[in-house]
């Protein structure tokens, strides 16, 4: 199946995270380096975004930098740059940093979610969704009762035009965002801060009418804590999955 034609040729790649939640089983190891279908968290994405058909990754570092620096040299492909960050800058300043190595429209993914595509690869599918002229971030959900190490309220609404809401503080909300994503950098347009999160630029975003999402038709774990590390390693191990 051919890529869309307006893909974007430049992914980042969340590694900068202290993994504080995962601390039980990575005091030696960075988060994104410990193993899931034995390859790496941050290789699964890093795979995913080269199958795509995508060439170049920026992976922002923070805790054990030196060691994930380490292992990236060893890739063949895609060209991979680091934007490392002496002082953690939260998920959106850690890519408005690194925007000057980045493409006008590009992919972030977390490092700590690992994924199966569906019948088109997810990236390929956020890249379908995609109207440079209407949306400044399209971002991949994922049914909060197929989620695998979730168990939270969700995170958001969305009706059937694609349109998302974040739900309010007492709501129950069916869709989670997955940390897949396609971003425009016009999105971070007039924010000064050194240190923001992303949830700044989704809100602006759905303020202005410019927020997108779609759903996953694949599998999703999500593995930022221990527990949810493990129940990931005793779904994809169970015979019942077919890989």
């Amino acid at each position: 199946m051919s890529p869309p034609a307006n893909l974007p040729q430049s992914a980042m790649v969340l590694a900068a995270g202290l993994g504080t939640r995962m601390r039980a089983v990575s005091e030696t190891v960075p988060k994104p380096l410990l193993e899931l279908g034995g390859r790496p968290l941050r290789d699964g994405a890093i795979d995913h975004i080269a199958e795509a058909g995508i060439g170049h990754v920026v992976v922002n570092t923070h805790y054990m930098a030196e060691t994930v620096a380490a292992h990236l040299q060893a890739r063949e492909r895609p060209r991979i740059e680091v934007s490392h960050e002496p002082e953690l800058l939260g998920t959106g300043g850690g890519v408005a940093k690194a925007l000057p190595l980045l493409d006008e429209a590009f992919f972030v993914v977390n490092s700590d979610v690992f994924w199966l595509d569906g019948v088109m690869p997810a990236l390929h599918r956020l890249a379908a969704a995609y109207d440079p002229d209407r949306t400044d971030a399209v971002l991949l959900f994922q049914r909060t009762v197929d989620a695998v190490g979730y168990n939270g309220p969700g995170d958001f609404f969305l009706d059937a035009l694609g349109n998302p809401r974040r739900r309010g503080e007492r709501e129950i909300a069916p869709y989670l965002f997955t940390g897949i994503q396609l971003l425009h950098r016009r999105a971070f347009a007039g924010i000064d801060d050194k240190v923001f999160s992303l949830n700044r630029v989704y809100d602006r975003a759905e303020a202005a009418g410019r927020l997108h999402a779609i759903v996953h038709d694949g599998e999703c774990y999500h593995v930022g804590t221990a527990d949810a590390f493990a129940a990931t390693v005793a779904r994809l191990t169970s015979p019942r999955i077919e890989r």
